[in-house]
Formats: C-alpha cells, structure tokens, sequence
C-alpha cells in the first residue's frame, strides 16, 4: 500500500480542487516541521531539561513553562523566514509579531497556542500545539501589518490544525475540504497520512467539562450536566460516561475520534469576561476542525465562528462536539 505524505496531500488538493494556494502548502509545511520540533522537545521531557516553570508569565498571566517558551520561540523562528507571512501572533506575547525587515513578506496571518494544556507538561499527559491561517487585508504602499488585521471572525479562516504529542504524535488539518489526520513516522520523520476524511458520530454518551466547577455554572449548564448525570432514569435516557484531560487538544481529539461534547463555559467566577478559552487561539482553529468534521461549534447561544473579535486575546465560552449534543445544548440555553 502506498503511503501518502503531508506534502502529496497538499499538493493534490492544490491541483485538484484549488483548495490550497502553492503559498498556503508552503506555510502549512514549515508549520508542520515546527510542530515536530516541538513534538521532540516534549519527547526528551527530563532529559532534555525541558520541563518545569520560568519565573515569567504570559499575557493572559499565566506562569509560563520551560516548554511554553520554548514552543513559541520555535514557531516563531520557523516562519519569519519562509516568505509566506506578514505577521504572526501567539497566546503567550501580548502583541503581534511583524516579520522583520529582512525578510519577504507574505499575504498570511499565522495565529497559535504554541503549547495547550501546559499544566500536563510535568505528568506525561497529552499535550498539543493548535494554529490558524488568516489572509492577511490588502493594504495600499506597504503599510505595516497591525493587531486590528488579525481581528477576523472564524469564517474567515484558511487553515487550523493542531498536533497532539500522545503515544503518537499526530497533526490534524482542514484547509476547508475536511479533516485530515496525519501521523508522524518517527523512522523516516514524515508526516504519514491516517485519515483524509474524519467525521465525528452525530450522537453521543459521553460529556467533557471541568466538574469542579459545577456550583459557579450558569443555569442551563447546571441543568444540562444535571440531567446528563441522571442516566437512563432521566430526561436524556441514557447513561453518560464523563472524560476530562485538561488540554483542549486532547479532549477535542478524542471527541474528533469517537464522538463526544466538550464544554468550557462562562461561570460567575469572572462574570465580567465571556469565557475562558482564547478566541482566535484555541476556539476558532478548533471550531473550523469540529465543522468541517461533521460537528457543531457554539458559544451556548451563537457559532463561534460567527463572532467578530475586537480583541487579539479576546475569551469566549465554548460547546463542541457531536452534533445533535451540541443541538441538545442549545435547546437549554434557548429555553432560559
């Protein structure tokens, strides 16, 4: 059996159906190299003197970690050079990051998290790296790329994708045609085609929330979990079974592999901010992977991909997941 390889995917489907431009292949390339840097670096763990905390935070005033840093200084070296990108921006700097003078410049945005679920780093729990491709607004005489480009909705995305560093390391991608899901071949270092057309099961038994925070959720959360853990008695008749990782990338593929629902929802805690997640980081690139998969993507009450971001690290409340789960959702938040 012939192996396809990230390369021979992207370029069919730019000769194909015209779905990747020769500059998006390009740009999707460097990422997927920076991603397997990363995936070594999160391999070597204690031997490579990678894991624990800097004494830093990040923008969002997270204490950074070893691996945080690091992930992000890889992505960042990676694409300043390719000429494919006019600026990027990552959950961890708290402004954009122009490609410097001495490069060319492109007409695309990368926006990522270089490293989700930090706080699995020191456990040996999946972690991951998540990413999304804006074109960039025409502008006239070279006027320098500013935050307010990056402000888009999720609609308007080109590519997301994200790696999981599991058992496998994995990179799933949609550049609007579906899922693909790839494999690192450690032996030949390629990425190895697995699945180019995942599709998530419409209905579902199996919920992933944070549980902790039960008693500062909204009603029709509260509600929603109330009647999920009722089982086969209750109102849903059936029983469901609960998973939580901690790392969006772990939980959001394991629900792209077998069905499921993930919630981060707004609670009282921080009435004042909409949610936890970052917008453009996490809920958007994941939004487009779970649509394009068969799935639903909402706030609780509208797509997430419908929303027009007026900040760079703007929160949002997210549900996705299976499909009619998410509908069911909804209906309790349309009922309020």
């Amino acid at each position: 059996m012939t192996r396809k390889t990230l390369t021979q995917y992207l370029v069919e489907q730019q000769r194909e159906s015209g779905t990747v431009a020769p500059e998006v292949r390009l740009l999707i390339e460097v990422v997927a190299r920076a991603c397997k840097a990363i995936g070594h670096a999160v391999g070597k763990g204690a031997l490579g003197g990678v894991l624990g905390s800097l004494e830093s935070e990040n923008v969002q005033g997270e204490v950074q970690k070893k691996l945080d840093v690091m992930s992000n200084d890889i992505l960042l070296e990676a694409n300043e050079w390719g000429g494919h990108l006019a600026a990027m921006a990552s959950e961890e700097m708290e402004t954009i990051h122009p490609i410097p003078n001495r490069y060319p410049k492109g007409e695309y945005l990368l926006l990522f998290d270089p490293l989700d679920g930090s706080s699995n780093i020191d456990v040996n729990v999946s972690i991951g790296t998540i990413f999304s491709v804006l074109k960039a607004p025409h502008k006239e005489g070279g006027q320098a790329v500013t935050e307010a480009d990056f402000l888009q909705p999720g609609s308007s995305q080109v590519v997301a994708g994200y790696a999981v560093y599991g058992p496998q390391t994995m990179l799933v991608l949609t550049v609007g045609a579906g899922v693909a899901v790839f494999t690192l071949d450690r032996e030949q270092g390629a990425w190895v085609l697995t699945n180019d057309n995942l599709q998530i099961p419409a209905d579902t038994k199996e919920f992933s929330i944070n549980m902790s925070n039960m008693r500062h959720w909204d009603t029709p959360v509260k509600r929603y979990i109330d009647d999920c853990l009722a089982g086969e008695e209750g109102p849903l008749a059936k029983n469901y079974n609960m998973r939580w990782i901690a790392s969006m990338v772990a939980d959001v593929h394991r629900l792209l592999t077998r069905g499921g629902i993930f919630m981060y929802p707004w609670d009282k805690r921080e009435p004042n901010k909409p949610g936890k997640l970052r917008l453009m980081y996490e809920a958007n690139p994941m939004s487009f992977i779970v649509e394009q998969a068969g799935g639903r993507a909402i706030t609780g009450t509208e797509r997430i991909m419908d929303i027009q971001p007026d900040q760079l690290h703007q929160r949002v409340s997210v549900v996705l997941g299976s499909r009619n789960e998410v509908d069911r959702v909804k209906s309790y938040f349309d009922a309020k």
